[in-house]
């Protein structure tokens, strides 16, 4: 279940998901993440994993501790795919925006649990989400 830091791990299935989360969850707590910072990253990491796999027709994504702005600490996680893209980025990232066809909280959501989130998107050539969250 553990991954170096840093590696790319393959999101192509469900069970991809899971173990996403649970790589998540033991990055934040070795960074020390207080347990509610640590539930909001992961829920977000869990969004972005399962948009990966159902919209992005599977992708990677990469956990790293980081030090950031000022000296910071704290955990980023980069989701990449090579799908369809998004079409209209700003609305997906309107709150409450849905595809219609799952039941998390979309990417705004995953934006309003990061501290930090930024979002790349070109038609045809695929989606990269940067989430972090910082030591308080």
């Amino acid at each position: 279940m553990t991954s170096p830091p840093g590696e790319e791990v393959p999101i192509a299935s469900g069970d991809d998901v899971v173990r996403v989360r649970q790589l998540v969850r033991a990055a934040a707590a070795a960074a020390g993440l207080s347990l509610v910072d640590q539930t909001k990253i992961v829920t977000a990491a869990s969004e972005l994993a399962r948009n990966t796999y159902a919209h992005g027709g599977g992708g990677t994504m990469r956990v790293e501790r980081e030090k950031g702005e000022g000296g910071r600490e704290g955990i980023r996680i980069v989701f990449r795919d090579t799908g369809p893209g998004i079409a209209d980025v700003e609305q997906a990232l309107s709150e409450g925006w849905s595809s219609g066809t799952g039941l998390g909280l979309g990417l705004s959501g995953a934006r309003r649990l990061s501290d930090e989130f930024s979002l790349t998107s070109e038609a045809g050539k695929g989606t990269t989400v940067m989430v972090a969250k910082w030591l308080r």
